[in-house]
């Protein structure tokens, strides 16, 4: 294999200096169009690619975000993860992703992580830390994006959805279809959207004049597993129970077989409406019952307003206080029918 094509080897071909070809690749002034031609021929001829390395010490760029989420294996953030890399592959840049395994710990590790790899930017979601320590490490960045969540102190860029108004609509479904005792499974006590599902929740129960039963809320893992453990638990202790809202849909699969194992079928003894509409939510059986959240869609805003930051050289994280809501769409399927 020959060696690989340098600038000072096109610089050579072309008879210019290493510096008229550099502003020929930066497409700089101060060069005239034949010499422009000249140098972008001996390009095409031999191949030459510019180095990213180089060209990050000449703009202080490196072309590249880092993207964090809690659980990549949940469909929702994967979702969101496509529509972030599709935007930014379309831009030129590239995508470090970081897994935390809902672990504040490994959130702090990996942000330190990003930044000692000189990303442009970074596009967080919904991270579990508290506000003060999240906001101390996003301040070492000079563009940042939240997705599904907000700081308590600072309002910073951020694409939302508005997961009180979709708590709100999933209850209030399960109470117009004639239940009145509903549980909901609320995924970790860390989550900011699970706080803000509990307040549509508990919004939709005061209107029609229920009282706030605290034993009728439980947290659990955000998966199957851990709303098949927790839903079974909750349906134990509150057999009264003819309805669960779930903080997403993985929760309420397993809050689905929960009910099986208890000899309880859905929708008949107990309703299940979940969160997100991931794919898994129309295949499985009964069909869930959910409020629809456009993923990818997201995570492409969530892109366009970090690129917005850094190419138009905003600086300080809080110069730009872009927030984008999104409002859920209630659909209506088998597990919880009208």
């Amino acid at each position: 294999m020959g060696r690989r094509v340098t600038i000072a080897d096109v610089a050579e071909r072309a008879g210019v200096s290493y510096q008229t070809v550099s502003r020929v690749i930066n497409d700089k002034p101060d060069v005239s169009p034949d010499t422009r031609r000249r140098v972008q021929e001996i390009i095409a001829q031999t191949g030459y690619r510019p180095s990213r390395i180089a060209r990050s010490l000449a703009t202080a760029r490196t072309a590249t975000i880092g993207f964090v989420v809690p659980d990549i294996a949940n469909p929702f953030f994967s979702d969101i993860a496509l529509g972030v890399e599709q935007f930014a592959y379309e831009r030129g840049y590239g995508i470090l992703l970081c897994n935390t395994n809902e672990d504040p710990a490994i959130e702090t590790d990996v942000l330190l992580m990003l930044e000692d790899k000189q990303v442009d930017g970074v596009i967080v979601c919904g991270l579990r830390q508290e506000s003060a320590p999240l906001r101390a490490a996003l301040a070492r960045f000079r563009a940042v994006v939240l997705v599904n969540r907000q700081l308590d102190d600072v309002t910073l860029p951020a694409v939302l959805m508005n997961d009180a108004d979709g708590g709100y609509q999933a209850t209030r479904h399960l109470l117009q279809s004639g239940r009145r005792a509903i549980g909901f499974v609320a995924g970790p006590p860390s989550s900011y959207s699970g706080a803000r599902r509990m307040q549509g929740y508990r919004r939709a129960l005061a209107e029609v004049g229920i009282d706030n039963h605290p034993d009728w809320v439980r947290h659990c893992r955000p998966g199957v597993d851990g709303g098949a453990e927790t839903a079974s638990a909750l349906l134990t202790a509150s057999p009264e129970l003819s309805a669960l809202f779930c903080y997403n849909d993985l929760v309420a699969v397993g809050a689905s077989r929960a009910c099986a194992e208890l000899g309880l079928t859905v929708p008949d003894d107990v309703a299940i409406v979940g969160f997100d509409d991931i794919r898994l939510a129309a295949l499985v059986s009964p069909a869930l019952t959910t409020c629809r959240v456009p993923r990818v869609e997201m995570g492409g805003m969530a892109m366009d307003m970090l690129l917005r930051q850094i190419e138009g050289g905003g600086g300080a994280i809080n110069a730009m206080k872009d927030v984008i809501e999104i409002h859920p769409e209630l659909v209506i399927r088998a597990s919880a029918p009208v």
